[in-house]
């Protein structure tokens, strides 16, 4: 089996280009795992249309993509027991500095190009450690704005592949498809790791503190100017 990781803003095209990885697959046998965090029908959708197994997790108040991370080898386990070829997670890609992509899988960023030309840097760590950019909505932006796009994405991941699609109509996923299918297999699903560090989630925030101010937190803080109290402890 072959696991996808598919992350990305929210409203940027995942869910049209994992359409388009199906729809251009018809001979492989699909699983679809999304992670959300409140409401999610994607899963519903793609097993009306298509009569795959899915599934989907709300992570309610922890963060989505450390959710994800929780649940990635029970979907591993499921997925083989529905004798899956691929597996496809989808993420929530809300906080855009998570990296939810593990060994052993392929991990794809998907961008909307008319998100602007310094979108890309905000999210770095989500493209830094993907395999793959799939660029959506270029039907929209001119050439010039492609390129600009592009080279921004070069300048964070010089190494990475892009792919510039309108993934409504599947164009230009002829590259892509290859990858998925010539892409790594799970050998061993209890040696995968991750492949970056998502951010810390210690603080009291997180406990439901409701208290504006640093000096009203403990944990991992963050002060307006200067980093003098970044762990403060009890």
């Amino acid at each position: 089996m072959r696991l996808i990781i598919v992350a990305g803003p929210p409203s940027t095209g995942k869910t049209a280009v994992i359409r388009q990885i199906i729809r251009s697959m018809p001979e492989q046998r699909f699983a679809y795992l999304k992670i959300d965090v409140v409401v999610a029908t994607e899963d519903e959708e793609l097993a009306a249309e298509f009569n795959i197994p899915t599934k989907k997790v709300y992570s309610g108040d922890i963060c989505p993509d450390h959710a994800g991370i929780m649940v990635m080898d029970d979907a591993i386990t499921w997925a083989a027991e529905q004798i899956a070829d691929f597996l496809i997670v989808e993420s929530a890609g809300l906080c855009l500095r998570c990296t939810p992509y593990t060994t052993q899988s392929l991990g794809i960023v998907v961008l909307s190009a008319v998100s602007g030309i310094h979108s890309p840097v905000k999210m770095a760590p989500m493209i830094a450690l993907a395999d793959i950019a799939v660029v959506t909505r270029i039907d929209l932006v001119t050439q010039a704005e492609k390129e600009v796009f592009r080279e921004k994405i070069k300048g964070i991941s010089n190494g990475i592949e892009i792919v510039e699609t309108n993934a409504i109509q599947g164009t230009g996923l002829r590259f892509l498809i290859r990858d998925i299918s010539e892409g790594p297999e799970v050998t061993d699903s209890k040696s995968i790791t991750l492949r970056g560090i998502p951010p810390l989630g210690v603080c009291t925030v997180c406990i439901g503190k409701t208290s504006i101010g640093w000096q009203n937190h403990f944990g991992v803080i963050r002060k307006l100017d200067g980093a003098d109290y970044l762990f403060r402890g009890e």
